[in-house]
């Protein structure tokens, strides 16, 4: 049993869990060096782990176990706690599209671009859980932007623009939950409390990218036995994750087949080509054979191009589609010959700008006891690693969301937003949300008036107000209460822009403003009047005539006559824009038609001379004497000498006589060719100037007469005054 325990000597133990191996170092910080005491490395005794995934949790474990013993027995300390890493083969991660259209014209805020975030990667998330529908819970561990759009046109920065419709396009990256629980679970059975555990991807950026370097946008390319992981960094963090299935072991069975060996000959075959000018080897048949690394290069060749064809393709996908200022890769897949070289060309940039990361990130590293290991890119990793325990980041934390303990992947960015987002916490709820909109239609079209805006969530953290932008850390205790929603959306009649608007009309010889009226499904309604959801509203662009008389503070009696545009009308007939209309009582109907209306003598004057005119017999004219007699006058020409003649007599030839019934009563009109209704006042004693009732009654036939309405022989009619 070792006499040290690990607490006391403040040593960290960090373990590379991969697919073939088990890979522990142990050592510790000083002074910006890092001292590697000792390292060990334990294959899988059977296939418990596929791509990264582990499949036997015991066999697993028992191989950290054996690990873990080797190193107790080098260094005498009791190991109990353990940095781990989740593969990056394992990361899943979802390009999406997401668009929001705002009601009105918009001006973008922060809070705005980040809601647009969040619901692209709640919508990536939906869409990742109906793509595998593995059941499993997933962790967000991080997203990148590669597009925003402002009404369709690609923008960099939406903050500040006033816009109807935003779009971003990003990736999010998932790691599964059953992933990170076998991880644990698996150094559990080994006796190990897990202290921190960190992504592959970021492990080997630790030793691969130094700080100073992180602030570039710049690639990691991984490139292991079965896949090749990459992230893309920029602005000091990783912002995306992508995997390749194809690597180190494609190029080892193209050698096999070409050098006619098993998979594990060919495997040295190709580390050995990597450093070495020629190899030496058996093939299958027992032969001795020599394969110069020239050779193997040209063999590999094509397969080496295809594979940085397809990392570089991926790396420009997560990076917005542009290439990066450079690229570094790790891992013995990576370390073939050409491998950079096709990098460079496919991502046109120097070559010098790809670098196989080795010794040369290791000059602050120094391992005791173990000069005879190699330092090369095989090492990035496992002592990334350890390097992240010095971060204090990277790690899985637990918070309380509402009362609820929460497992978030802590990216050392964490904020009170993603702690909602990994709770399923409903992302409207944070935002102010705006009342129903309340839909309606104006004369057919459809309108919608906007619900107020509600108040935002309340949130404190740790008992203090907050906000969803705070930073969080292990053991926070967030509270959220959750938005609220405003008023819906009101609208009356009177808010109508087109119930706003006037329109002229002639009234009684005056020009008028008139306003409009609407009516709500068929029912006329004040301007007052409430719109409701799904009323139909119409605004009508006319008013009736009773609706004029109103206007006019005229009351509409049974004796008033209403009169459209020269046309007898009534209270419902339609008034539009720039019509006349008259409103006149019966006695001034009648007084002005009976004064308009010409004599019937002088119209027989009148035809009479016309026809004269037209004659060829001698020119003469009738007109009418002192008592009212017509006769004949000649006409003088200038050759003819006047003469006097006696005046004769004439008859009316126009004029006749009409009998007709006035209340019972048999009368006779006189001295007319033709007879209205108006004319029977002539031959009645009915004054008008002296009202004797309320109103004149008037009827022909037994009907309503109009005051111009013709009358003939034998017309039965009544007129008298309605008390």
């Amino acid at each position: 049993m070792p006499s040290l325990e690990q607490v006391d000597q403040k040593v960290v133990f960090g373990l590379d869990i991969g697919t073939r191996s088990v890979v522990g170092t142990v050592g510790y910080m000083k002074d910006g060096q890092f001292i590697v005491i000792a390292q060990a490395v334990e294959k899988h005794q059977t296939r418990a782990m596929l791509d990264g995934q582990i499949h036997d949790i015991g066999k697993v474990g028992m191989t950290i176990r054996l690990v873990k013993e080797q190193l107790e027995q080098q260094t005498d300390i009791h190991l109990t706690d353990v940095c781990i890493a989740a593969a990056g083969r394992v990361l899943k991660t979802v390009r999406i599209n997401y668009d929001y259209e705002y009601p009105d014209e918009h001006e973008i805020s922060d809070e705005d671009i980040y809601n647009l975030d969040s619901s692209a990667v709640e919508k990536a998330y939906s869409q990742f859980l109906e793509e595998n529908s593995s059941g499993l819970k997933f962790y967000l561990v991080g997203y990148s932007v590669m597009h925003y759009y402002l009404d369709g046109y690609q923008i960099a920065n939406l903050e500040g623009h006033k816009a109807g419709k935003v779009s971003v396009e990003l990736i999010a990256t998932f790691l599964p939950d059953d992933c990170v629980d076998g991880l644990y679970k698996a150094c559990e059975r080994a006796g190990l409390n897990v202290a921190n555990l960190t992504l592959e991807p970021i492990a080997a950026m630790m030793v691969a990218i130094p700080d100073r370097f992180r602030m570039l946008n710049l690639a990691l390319v991984d490139v292991g036995a079965g896949t090749s992981d990459i992230c893309v960094t920029d602005d000091g963090s990783i912002t995306a994750y992508g995997m390749l299935p194809i690597a180190g072991d494609d190029i080892t069975e193209i050698i096999a087949k070409k050098c006619l060996v098993d998979f594990n000959t060919a495997d040295e075959i190709k580390i050995k080509g990597s450093h070495q000018d020629e190899v030496k080897y058996v093939d299958i048949m027992g032969l001795d054979k020599v394969i110069t690394a020239k050779e193997i290069a040209q063999i590999i060749k094509p397969q080496v191009e295809m594979m940085a064809k397809k990392a570089v393709e991926e790396i420009k996908k997560l990076n917005g589609d542009n290439p990066v200022s450079a690229v570094f890769v790790v891992g013995g897949g990576g370390c073939v010959p050409g491998y950079t070289q096709a990098i460079a060309k496919e991502m046109g940039i120097p070559e010098e700008r790809v670098a196989l990361r080795g010794e040369e990130v290791m000059k602050e590293i120094t391992f005791l006891n173990n000069n005879d290991i190699e330092r090369d890119s095989l090492l990035v990793t496992p002592l990334g690693i350890c390097f992240s325990y010095y971060e204090e980041a990277n790690n899985f934390i637990f918070v309380s969301f509402n009362g609820t303990q929460t497992k978030l992947y802590d990216n050392g960015k964490l904020q009170i937003v993603d702690a909602a987002m990994q709770v399923a916490f409903p992302n409207e709820d944070l935002f102010p949300k705006r009342g129903e909109e309340l839909k309606f239609t104006v004369n057919g079209k459809e309108r919608t008036s906007r619900g107020e805006p509600g108040e935002a969530a309340v949130i404190s953290l740790n008992g203090k107000p907050a906000d969803i932008h705070s930073k969080i850390h292990a053991n926070d205790i967030i509270d959220v209460k959750p938005s609220t929603a405003g008023e819906p959306g009101k609208a009356t009649i009177e808010s109508i822009p087109e119930f706003k608007t006037k329109f002229n009309v002639n009234v009684n010889g005056k020009n008028i403003e008139a306003s409009r009226y609407a009516t709500v499904n068929g029912e006329a309604q004040t301007a007052f009047y409430s719109i409701r959801p799904g009323d139909e509203v119409k605004v009508l662009d006319y008013n009736t005539a009773a609706q004029i008389a109103e206007l006019m503070d005229i009351t509409l009696t049974e004796d008033t006559v209403i009169i459209v545009n020269n046309e007898r009308g009534d209270a419902s007939t339609p008034v539009y824009e720039n019509f006349k209309v008259e409103f006149k009582d019966q006695e001034e109907m009648i007084m002005d038609y009976y004064e308009d209306f010409p004599d019937a003598d002088e119209e027989a004057i009148k035809l009479a001379n016309e026809e004269a005119y037209e004659s060829d017999n001698d020119s003469v004219k009738i007109v009418e004497g002192k008592d009212g007699q017509l006769s004949f006058d000649d006409f003088q020409t200038e050759d003819e000498e006047a003469y006097d003649k006696p005046q004769e007599p004439i008859r009316n030839i126009l004029a006749h006589d009409l009998h007709v019934v006035i209340n019972n009563e048999p009368t006779t009109l006189h001295g007319k060719a033709d007879y209205i209704f108006v004319d029977i006042f002539d031959a009645i004693d009915f004054d008008l100037s002296k009202p004797n009732g309320r109103a004149i009654v008037t009827t022909l036939n037994g009907g309503t007469p109009d005051y111009m309405q013709p009358i003939n022989e034998g017309d039965k009619i009544e007129v008298y005054w309605r008390n």
